[in-house]
């Protein structure tokens, strides 16, 4: 994975009035810290950080900080947005080593078509992201999981999703993250079928148990 480069320039004036003016500007309020380093406040372009973070890496693109100490390698964290707006309103770049491992969230993506879903049961996903280790230069932008081979009823797991070497996976191995359930009203219908057919076999049943009984206590009366 390459890193990209940001422009940074310090931020001289703190507090909220100022940080709505650089806003207005187009600059964004940004925090810097990390590998035992002093916290730096500083301040980025609004548009070159929104490219970055809508690029295939999103979140865990490599970002090479042009700091007045140096160039620091830096992940953006605790991105904050504008509630209605969804303007970027601060984030804090993490500074990183290249060989040391970091944590990451990387969005989980489902591949195929899943028979169970043809035949009308409900694909269901209930993770979309996963957390992971890994060394920055090996974060995947995104993994995927197989579903062309679920059934109606079958399940996928944490333990079942295959991840590059080098990727540790933060999470339980039997974490549930896609099924295919069976819907209420399919669900009522195989089991209404199977009450019928059972109904059937004892009436045949039961008909026949009669007639042998009329016919046993008309002998006996002869």
């Amino acid at each position: 994975m390459s890193d990209v480069k940001l422009n940074v320039e310090p931020r001289l004036e703190l507090g909220s009035g100022p940080a709505g003016r650089y806003r207005t500007e187009g600059k964004v309020p940004a925090t810097v810290y990390g590998l035992e380093s002093d916290p730096a406040s500083v301040l980025v372009g609004a548009l070159e950080l929104e490219r970055i973070l809508h690029g295939a890496s999103g979140a865990n693109t490599l970002i090479t900080l042009n700091l007045s100490d140096g160039d620091a390698l830096a992940l953006a964290r605790q991105i904050q947005r504008h509630p209605t707006r969804g303007d970027l309103v601060h984030v804090d770049f993490v500074r990183i080593r290249r060989d040391v491992a970091v944590m990451a969230e990387v969005p989980l993506n489902l591949e195929g078509e899943a028979p169970g879903a043809r035949a009308g049961g409900l694909l269901e996903q209930l993770i979309f992201s996963v957390t992971i280790e890994a060394v920055p230069g090996s974060i995947p932008n995104v993994l995927t999981i197989d579903v062309s081979g679920l059934e109606m009823g079958d399940q996928l797991h944490i333990s079942d999703l295959a991840v590059p070497a080098g990727v540790a996976l933060q999470h339980e191995a039997e974490e549930l993250i896609v099924q295919i359930s069976i819907p209420r009203g399919l669900d009522d219908e195989e089991g209404e079928e199977g009450e019928e057919g059972e109904e059937g076999e004892g009436g045949e049943g039961a008909e026949a148990s009669a007639e042998g009984g009329d016919s046993g206590d008309g002998d006996s009366g002869e």
